[in-house]
């Protein structure tokens, strides 16, 4: 074999990876959507695009997008804010600031399943450690996860406790790529401390917030684990995202062909936001201090 081919082999398991597990799964998806199938029968019937029409005739579908959207709109900007505030106060090598990145972080990567569980139990309306300290407070008991007014703000501070310790990391090392040398040079033209994260860290951390930005997006339409154990979508399908409602169409009601058609739509929808973020927000991202 011609040694031009010697450095394909190495990554040729990943290749074989990505194809298995990424490329072959999207091709069956997308050939799923246009069939009906329900895991038992053998056959596959073509519809064409009848699971798409069911889906956007559907009330279910246009909730969940809804409620979706909230979420990832209204969770991403908190986490995004409070991460950066936090970072400028950690990105100091100090002892305290190290415990605390990894205080921060430690939520991140525990079990999603172990933390939903928890906070069911800190929001549960008759035993929760949350009206607990409202009763002691000489306040009532609030259905926290029951009442479809208050479940998604639930969720949303659930998550956001999670994943700020991620972001948190991110800022820290986008933060301190920043040179002394700016700082030093607003701080000699009268800068205030608030003037100078405007006018330097913010833009300067950019890159970062696109970054994180993108992927918080997309974790957040994807956002299922919490979802499934606290409020399985509920109440009224207050909590109900979109993978909520995907998981209940293909393996609860085994309706594989909507299942997929609402795979692909998400998919779809994903791209569309990552397209509009890159030509709205990726153009005003400088690279170069």
């Amino acid at each position: 074999m011609p040694r031009k081919f010697t450095p394909y082999l190495f990554v040729l398991p990943l290749i074989a990876f990505i194809v298995v597990f990424t490329y072959i799964p999207i091709l069956t998806s997308l050939n799923l959507s246009v069939r009906e199938w329900d895991f038992l029968s053998p056959d596959k019937p073509f519809v064409g695009f009848e699971n798409y029409r069911l889906l956007l005739d559907s009330h279910e579908f246009w909730n969940s997008l809804r409620v979706t959207a909230i979420f990832a709109f209204v969770s991403v900007p908190i986490r995004l804010v409070l991460a950066l505030l936090i970072a400028s106060f950690l990105v100091r090598e100090t002892l305290s600031a190290r415990i605390l990145r990894g205080a921060l972080f430690l939520p991140f990567v525990t079990s999603t399943v172990s933390i939903a569980v928890i906070f069911s139990w800190v929001f549960s309306t008759d035993y929760g450690m949350a009206n607990a300290l409202l009763r002691a407070m000489g306040g009532e008991k609030v259905p926290w996860l029951q009442d479809p007014a208050i479940a998604l703000w639930v969720l949303i501070l659930v998550n956001t406790w999670k994943q700020l310790g991620y972001d948190v990391i991110i800022y820290i090392a986008g933060l301190q790529a920043i040179s002394n040398e700016l700082y030093d040079a607003a701080a000699v033209d009268g800068g205030g401390r608030l003037h100078v994260f405007r006018r330097v860290t913010v833009p300067l951390v950019m890159p970062t917030t696109y970054f994180l930005l993108v992927i918080s997006v997309i974790e957040a339409f994807q956002i299922f684990t919490i979802v499934n154990v606290m409020t399985h979508g509920g109440p009224a399908g207050a909590t109900d995202m979109l993978v909520n409602m995907l998981y209940r169409t293909g393996f609860t009601l085994f309706d594989i062909g909507k299942g997929s058609a609402l795979a692909v739509l998400l998919f779809a929808i994903l791209i569309t936001l990552a397209w509009i973020k890159a030509r709205v927000i990726g153009r005003k991202v400088h690279y170069e201090a």
